[in-house]
């Protein structure tokens, strides 16, 4: 799969993608607004190794108030634009749900759109990424959804449902990666669960992206704030490439990098 100038041989290695808020109120209190600070932080993600880029202007954690499309727009512009200026060729991806602000993204420079609901909650965003013709991440998402009694089950139904609702809008499947969607709508029983069977979604044929960092079931093991849960994220992130997954989404791009690749050494044999 090609993203952007970027052509990625899935399974040869874990790819890393950097999380770049541009919100003042992220989950993990990183937010960045300013789109000098966002360029600088982009060139040192790109320093560190990271793979590709994920920029997004709206809080997803359940107990944020909607940002219309409007407002998010502005928020992502400028600081799309001065990332996009600072990393020519560093894939970026968009993290949005609504399909307006991802027809702008593109045409400002976004390479892909990663989309919380799986193509399931905008109905048009599925046609906007055919017709731009970028690759596209779909997660399941599980808020609002009854738990039918096995979470793999379910995220694999899911999935299902937004590959055919990407396939039926124009999409090609070889242009979808697929995110399980830790954290989102799954207590610390089942995102645990999903992590120690992550490997069993590779029978959707599609690669695996996964976005543990800092996320509330870490702290519900660990304690501490989203700051502190560093060490937690590293040990999701190694057990998640011994699963197999191809990219790791994470917001400690120094450290997460270098567990990636460790891990890398053990799973996959891939040494430097």
């Amino acid at each position: 799969m090609t993203i952007g100038k970027t052509r990625f041989a899935w399974g040869s290695r874990t790819f890393v993608m950097g999380v770049l808020n541009a919100t003042p109120d992220s989950f993990s209190g990183d937010g960045i607004v300013d789109p000098a600070g966002a360029a600088r932080l982009a060139e040192a993600m790109v320093d560190a190794g990271v793979d590709i880029i994920d920029i997004g202007a709206e809080s997803t954690r359940p107990d944020f108030p909607p940002v219309d499309a409007d407002e998010e727009w502005y928020r992502l512009s400028l600081v799309l634009t001065a990332v996009r200026r600072a990393v020519k060729n560093t894939p970026i991806t968009v993290d949005t749900s609504k399909a307006s602000v991802a027809k702008q993204a593109i045409e400002a420079g976004a390479d892909a759109v990663n989309d919380v609901t799986g193509f399931l909650g905008d109905p048009e965003m599925a046609h906007v990424i055919a017709q731009a013709g970028v690759s596209a991440i779909a997660m399941h998402n599980q808020r609002g959804r009854e738990f039918g009694g096995d979470v793999i089950e379910d995220i694999r139904n899911g999935l299902r449902r937004s590959i055919a609702v990407a396939e039926a809008a124009g999409i090609p499947r070889d242009r979808l990666i697929l995110d399980p969607g830790f954290g989102f709508g799954w207590g610390p029983v089942q995102g645990y669960t999903m992590l120690r069977r992550l490997g069993e979604l590779r029978d959707l044929g599609r690669p695996l992206l996964i976005g543990t960092s800092r996320k509330s079931s870490i702290g519900y093991v660990t304690g501490g704030g989203a700051k502190q849960r560093q060490w937690g994220t590293a040990a999701t992130v190694a057990l998640a490439v011994g699963q197999g997954t191809d990219i790791v989404r994470v917001h400690d791009v120094t450290e997460m990098v270098q567990v990636a690749r460790v891990a890398d050494a053990v799973v996959r044999g891939v040494l430097p």
